[in-house]
């Protein structure tokens, strides 16, 4: 069975991601995020080195909406399709309009049941799963943080990091639903297993790429409104100014 196109797409990204020159671009922190008072350098070694605030009920919902309806789904759907297309992957499907629909459907429903997946069961949890960007220097720090990221999660007021079911579980529930839901009968749980991993895998491409490659409040993405709010908010560095 061959890898899930978008899949493949994410981890490219996360290739380029590593060689980014945009590596020291920092978040522009969330209108609902708290300031910070200045502190000292000497006082800052003292405090944790991310300040965290809970998102609200109302950035959830918007990270919800975008990371499951919004652009990067319908358009990662679209080039998975094209490619499962050239590939006639699953085969049974065939060519022609009427496949192409049948591909961009199912990889835009995987998407959002596992996006929902993640969600509910975050919510089930009390875990924070969106993605802070580290606060560290230097690549592989960064590369660590992003990784970690993928299976962890925030909890609880101060945002300690956990094990995070949501982000493990989720993944697997697209695949299995597909597979279950409307793949040909030939396809077995064994295949929905083998397609979460690369589903999670992606999931770790996705977060590289969105450590790495943020551009700043001028690029490209934030002008036309693009920017995931999957990735935000970033908080300021308590040892600056």
């Amino acid at each position: 069975m061959k890898t899930p196109p978008f899949t493949r797409l994410l981890l490219a990204i996360a290739a380029m991601a590593v060689l980014s020159r945009s590596a020291n671009a920092q978040l522009v922190a969330d209108s609902a995020t708290p300031s910070l008072p200045a502190v000292s350098v000497s006082r800052a070694a003292l405090l944790p080195q991310v300040a965290y605030a809970r998102p609200t009920q109302k950035m959830k919902l918007r990270g919800y909406l975008f990371d499951a309806f919004g652009p990067y789904p319908i358009v990662g759907a679209a080039l998975a399709a094209g490619i499962n297309q050239g590939d006639n992957t699953p085969p049974e499907w065939k060519q022609g309009a009427e496949a192409y629909g049948k591909r961009f459907g199912s990889d835009f429903g995987i998407a959002g049941i596992t996006t929902t997946t993640r969600y509910a069961l975050a919510a089930a949890f009390r875990e924070d799963t969106l993605y802070y960007r580290c606060q560290c220097k230097g690549v592989l720090p960064r590369l660590s943080h992003a990784i970690i990221s993928t299976f962890s999660a925030r909890r609880g007021d101060n945002g300690h990091r956990v094990f995070s079911m949501a982000a493990v579980v989720a993944p697997y529930a697209g695949t299995m639903t597909a597979v279950y839901g409307w793949y040909p009968d030939r396809y077995s749980a064994k295949d929905a297993l083998r397609m979460g991993n690369y589903s999670l895998l992606g999931y770790v491409g996705g977060n590289i790429a969105l450590e790495f490659l943020y551009g700043g409040p001028h690029s490209l993405l934030s002008r036309i409104h693009l920017n995931n709010p999957h990735a935000a908010p970033a908080f300021p560095d308590p040892t600056k100014r």
